[in-house]
């Protein structure tokens, strides 16, 4: 009876629920790791049960698989029972005091041996078996460890538990009593009790679910075309199959026949006639066509011609896909010039409709994208039809949408030109003729300015040349007016789009096309481009009447032209942004008059004004200003070589040209060529000064001068060597090196050189042809390079003014603050002018702040700048 003396007797009587909780949970523990074997063969058995493979597999498998089962069941459990020890209240004891710090239980449990009759060490070990008492009597009840990772690495447990869920979801319990049937004696019990099984599966596409007639009553709703399949079990006779829905008339069977199959096609009943049948009464349900419809909200056509047309498809089940189908609206035709003749057969424009990748496709909404541009009803009357599909083959037509073809817009007027004759040659053929009438006739004066660039004359040259001769050999087929076509849609593009050598004239160009677009109507996306295309032309032509302006004004003829500062216009760069950004402004507002007349103000202030910038006072220039002004004259020069070889072109497709430069074409030179060919204007130009460095100047080689007296070729291929040696020479001096402008530059430069050597090698190939290509590249690199240039030398300068300070700024510049307030004005903070004026005060408030807003966000600028504008922004 020592135990009940001992300290531990009053802590197990306060820990008595912990201490069971914890005995329960070791039983539990040894339960699992001894018997889990044995549940993972019992739920893999069930789940293969309830799932009914017993009924599908051969009648040796499925014994063969009862047997290793039962085998299996019985090695797990004996092996199970040796490994199971039933825990005692001593191993509960231990484990509970396994869990609590220092042991407490086992120390209570403890006598003293040494210093017994020493009260002061009785005293020590009473306050010791008080403290772990006091612990002790904190003890929990300790989870058990039910893991079993270690003993089932391969995770078999869950295996079988998955299957059991799966069987539990889509099998039936009813097919466990089947089992019965293939053990001795179970064929007389299913003699005794007859019994029958059926399934009714709806199609795929419908994504439901199969059903069990055996758990089914009363009203059944299936899709059409659902399938039904019944097993009849005992007697042959016993049990028979009467039914209304499938609308059989062949193959039908004998109504006792042990495996019945058949599809539901209308409503009707389903019986089971015999000792336990059952009767259904089946809906079923239509599968319904699809509906798509056309959505005129959102449809837009970019300027490129992209065409962007949503719809909204439904469908009970899904739509699988559809088509868009364009046909020609000949009602609403206007039969006039070339439509007039009848058209040649076309097929209607037929497009997949997109579909969603993911998602339900009962219900959505999507986009159909496509470019039309060149087809030959581009811009026509035409009518939309949508029509989708289901996978049950039901079809859904959209109502008929009028519409003119979406396609790509042409606002230069000899594109537009080109591209209305390209659509006559491919409504018909009988249009040919009248095609190259109407193609000479809009390019009868070509010296006139109105093609931008010599090449493009050329290739519409090349394309009536070679329609005529089809015509004139009959031999038009429809192959080769497919080529003419294409070749005609190149030619437009390059018009539309290509680029022009001289600034002022690409800036009216700019405007013209910009006022043309607000006259017919254009999309703000057409409006917005054509905005970008006047802004960056107007930049080229300001940076060159800069450049212009410091010759003269180094040369002290600044009123060379007659003009005066007092009649001259004086205007900034920032006044130009600003008009441009009120003629945007009105037109997004939808204010074309005021815009076209805001226009025209541009384009008269543009013919006659005179840049002012800021820098008076400086009698020399920078190594980027002479660069930019020896790439100008490069670009010049080019440009006459260019002209030359283009006229030499000329003559060779048309000898008789002399007789017509006598009549009219005075060439590139003006009067001096009245009455001669232009190669010998070369020759005698060549001489008459220019720089050093350039062909026929005064830098020319002494080589050079000799290959001028050959032949025209020959000299313009050898003045083609020299511009470029003199282009090598300038890339060897361009400033601006390290930033990205500066090498953009001279990547753009290095073009140039190898598109100059390209000409070279075609002049002396005597292939006209394709040195006016190659030119035409160089004219582009140059241009791009001194663009290039000029933002390198720009980037230069804010760096400078940077370093200098933004108080005062460099002498002789006016440079304003956010405010509009001139720089370099001291310590004065205030200023005289009104910085809001005029009528759109409110705009130029606005503007005031998005440019504070603007700079606040320029990490580089100094911290009280930075400072100074968040205070504006937080008071404003």
């Amino acid at each position: 009876m020592p135990r009940q003396t001992t300290p531990l007797t009053p802590v197990l009587n306060r820990l008595r629920r912990p201490l069971t909780l914890t005995w329960a949970g070791l039983i539990a523990e040894r339960i699992v790791r001894a018997f889990w074997p044995v549940w993972t063969v019992i739920a893999a058995c069930a789940a293969a049960l309830i799932l009914g493979l017993h009924d599908s597999l051969p009648l040796e498998l499925v014994w063969s698989a009862m047997i290793a089962a039962l085998l299996a069941l019985l090695v797990f459990a004996v092996l199970g029972a040796r490994a199971f020890r039933w825990p005692g209240r001593e191993d509960a004891l231990a484990r509970l005091d396994a869990s609590l710090p220092g042991h407490p239980l086992t120390a209570l449990q403890d006598a003293q041996t040494v210093g017994s009759g020493d009260p002061a060490s009785e005293a020590l070990w009473r306050a010791h078996q008080a403290r772990m008492a006091e612990r002790a009597a904190q003890a929990r009840a300790v989870e058990p460890d039910l893991k079993l990772a270690r003993r089932d690495p391969f995770g078999l447990r869950y295996v079988a538990l998955l299957g059991l869920v799966v069987a539990l979801l889509f099998g039936s319990v009813w097919r466990v009593g089947s089992v019965a049937g293939l053990t001795p004696g179970g064929g007389a019990a299913l003699a005794s009790g007859p019994a029958w099984e059926g399934w009714i599966e709806p199609p795929a596409h419908t994504g439901l679910p199969s059903l069990y007639l055996n758990d089914q009553k009363g009203e059944i709703e299936v899709p059409e075309g659902s399938r039904v399949t019944l097993r009849l079990y005992g007697e042959v006779g016993a049990l028979s199959v009467s039914e209304t829905v499938s609308d059989r008339t062949a193959d039908i069977g004998a109504a006792t026949d042990p495996e019945q199959a058949f599809d539901i096609t209308r409503a009707g009943t389903l019986t089971i006639d015999g000792p336990g049948g059952r009767s259904w009464d089946i809906l079923a349900l239509a599968d319904l066509p699809p509906a798509v419809e056309v959505l005129r909200e959102g449809a837009e056509t970019t300027f490129d011609g992209q065409m962007s047309q949503p719809f909204r498809a439904s469908d009970d089940y899904g739509v699988t896909g559809g088509t868009a189908t364009f046909r020609l609206d000949m009602a609403a035709l206007e039969r006039r010039y070339g439509l007039s003749v009848e058209p040649e057969p076309r097929e209607p424009i037929t497009l997949d409709l997109p579909m969603p990748i993911t998602g339900d496709r009962a219900d959505f909404t999507e986009t159909l994208i496509d470019n039309l541009s060149q087809h030959p009803w581009a811009h026509l009357p035409v009518t939309l039809e949508l029509r989708v599909e289901d996978a049950s083959g039901n079809t859904g037509r959209s109502t008929l949408e009028k519409m003119a073809l979406p396609a790509r817009r042409f606002f230069d007027p000899l594109a537009a030109a080109v591209i209305e004759q390209r659509r006559d040659l491919l409504w018909s053929k009988a249009n040919a003729r009248r095609v190259t009438q109407v193609l000479r006739a809009v390019s009868y004066r070509p010296e006139d300015g109105l093609f931008r660039r010599e090449t493009d004359y050329l290739k519409l040259r090349v394309v009536l040349r070679r329609l005529e001769t089809l015509l004139r050999h009959d031999s038009l087929t429809d192959e080769a007016r497919d080529e003419t076509a294409q070749a005609l849609w190149d030619l437009a593009i390059a018009l539309e789009e290509g680029d022009i050598g001289d600034a002022l004239e690409r800036m009216r160009a700019a405007q013209e096309r910009l006022s043309e677009a607000m006259k017919n109507g254009a999309s703000p996306e057409e409006i917005e481009r054509l905005m970008q295309e006047l802004r960056e032309a107007t930049n080229d032509y300001m940076r060159q009447k800069m450049q212009q302006a410091q010759r003269d004004q180094q040369n002290g003829d600044q009123d060379q032209m007659g003009q005066t500062p007092e009649d001259a216009m004086r205007m900034t760069q920032q006044d130009l942004q600003d008009m441009m950004d009120r003629i945007q402004e009105l037109m997004e507002q939808g204010r074309m008059a005021e815009a076209q007349q805001a226009l025209e103000e541009f384009q008269r202030m543009m013919e006659n004004m005179r840049v002012t910038q800021g820098q008076g006072g400086q009698q020399g220039q920078n190594p980027g200003q002479q660069a930019m002004e020896g790439l100008a004259e490069t670009l010049r020069n080019q440009q006459g070589l260019s002209d030359e070889a283009f006229r030499d072109l000329q003559e060779q497709f048309n000898p008789d040209a002399q007789a017509g430069q006598d009549q009219g074409n005075e060439g590139r030179d003006g009067g001096q060529g009245r009455g001669q060919s232009h190669q010998q204007q070369g020759q005698q130009g060549q001489g008459q000064g220019g720089q050093p460095g350039q062909p026929g100047g005064q830098g020319q080689q002494p080589g050079d001068r000799q290959a001028e007296q050959g032949g025209p070729e020959g000299d313009l291929a050898d003045r083609q060597e020299a511009l470029r040696r003199e282009l090598e020479r300038q890339r060897g001096n361009l400033p601006g090196g390290g930033s990205e402008a500066g090498e953009a530059a001279r990547e753009a430069l290095e073009r140039a050189d190898r598109a100059m050597e390209g000409a070279e090698e075609a002049l002396r190939g005597d292939d006209l042809a394709e040195a006016l290509d190659r030119q035409s590249e160089a004219m582009e690199a140059l241009r791009d390079g001194m663009r290039n240039l000029g933002e390198a030398m720009a980037e230069d300068r804010r760096q400078q003014q940077g370093g200098q300070g933004q108080a005062r700024g460099e002498v002789g510049q006016q440079q304003s603050d956010p405010l509009g307030r001139l720089s370099g004005e001291g310590s004065q903070v205030g200023t005289q002018d009104s910085l809001l004026q005029g009528e759109d005060v409110y705009r130029r408030a606005r503007e005031l702040l998005d440019e504070i807003r603007r700079r606040s966000g320029e990490g580089e600028r100094p911290d009280i700048e930075l400072d100074y504008l968040k205070r504006l922004l937080d008071r404003f």
